[in-house]
């Protein structure tokens, strides 16, 4: 089975005028595609900066010379920056499929289909402590744990037992995405939330049932929140709409989503 990185790669459009902007908590690329321009984030993940070490981008100030194409391959740099601006670039040159996209954010997704069952949860997100009154059983993995969280290292023990399952955007920066899906169980529900997830039906072939994703609807707005090191409540009263996503047929119509593909 080929990667979801190379699934995703394989599926993107054309983009020219390439913007990237790298802010402290957001990585953003805008770029023209069919004459409309779009806006792909990712949260910035980087390593402990040193003075004397070597550059983490090394193509610092040349990022806009290259096409979308060779941007959004970053994504599998090793170099955890490079690899956010690549997977902006992957969510700027991404089809769009807005006909699939309901309304809602995570929590309400979670708070919908965990009731009475044990949910594993990849991230600690700013909703922990509300959803834990709204779900059965709320298992948190985290790679910096906070009080109450489990280390990142505990999936392969938790995942296979968890009813519902959700995954961070973030791993496919990190790189640890395929791996943590390998864990699931089948029988369970598996969600990809947070804005840098890719709003891609190629994820539909991987195993995971709803994307949790964004979506830029004021572009200028967004990118000074991101340059100025704002966080994801920032941007999204800038100008981000949060979206769910599943397969064609499982929307019910009227701003929910009350069923998943069959088993």
């Amino acid at each position: 089975m080929s990667s979801i990185l190379d699934d995703l790669l394989s599926n993107l459009l054309d983009g020219r005028k390439i913007k990237v902007l790298i802010g402290l908590h957001w990585t953003a690329v805008v770029a023209e595609v069919d004459g409309e321009q779009r806006c792909g984030l990712a949260s910035t993940l980087s390593r402990p900066h040193h003075h004397h070490g070597k550059p983490d981008v090394p193509q610092a100030g040349q990022l806009e010379d290259l096409p979308g194409s060779a941007l959004a391959m970053l994504a599998k740099s090793e170099r955890p920056i490079l690899a956010s601006v690549g997977m902006a670039a992957i969510n700027a040159l991404l089809p769009f499929h807005p006909e699939n996209w309901i309304d809602l954010n995570a929590e309400q997704v979670l708070a919908k289909h965990g009731p009475g069952k044990k949910v594993a949860l990849i991230g600690h997100f700013p909703f922990v402590n509300r959803l834990r009154r709204r779900v059965g059983e709320l298992l948190v993995l985290e790679q910096q744990p906070l009080p109450g969280d489990l280390p990142a290292g505990s999936a392969a023990e938790i995942l296979p037992q968890a009813d519902v399952v959700a995954i961070t955007g973030t791993t496919l920066i990190n790189h640890t995405l395929d791996e943590l899906l390998a864990f699931c169980s089948t029988r369970a529900l598996v969600i990809l939330l947070g804005p840098s997830t890719p709003l891609s039906p190629a994820l539909f072939d991987h195993g995971i049932d709803i994307l949790c994703g964004s979506v830029v609807t004021a572009i200028e707005p967004v990118l000074r929140v991101v340059g100025h090191g704002g966080t994801f409540r920032q941007l999204h009263r800038a100008g981000v709409r949060t979206v769910a996503m599943t397969q064609p047929g499982y929307n019910n119509g009227n701003g929910t989503i009350d069923r998943v593909r069959d088993r």
